[in-house]
């Protein structure tokens, strides 16, 4: 049996922060429409605009896409 002490790197397989398809709906935006809009490259006044949110609210999910991607699961095995 190993010493759970000596499984470095092993965390469980659930994300510590929500997903971007949870943060969109939150915002009260559509998932599959925001990823349409990056894939166009759109600019964040035009999908904010569009949305009819602030444009701070597009720029913070933007940067969460880009930097944890669609799921945002942390750990492994």
């Amino acid at each position: 049996m190993e010493n759970p002490e000596d499984q470095t790197g092993r965390y469980p397989p659930w994300s510590r922060i929500p997903s971007i398809v949870e943060m969109t709906a939150e915002a009260g935006i559509d998932y599959d429409q925001f990823t349409a809009y990056l894939k166009e490259g759109l600019s964040e006044a035009e999908m904010a605009r569009r949305f009819g949110v602030k444009e701070a609210t597009i720029s913070s999910l933007t940067d969460h896409f880009w930097h944890y991607g669609v799921g945002s699961v942390m750990g492994g095995d």
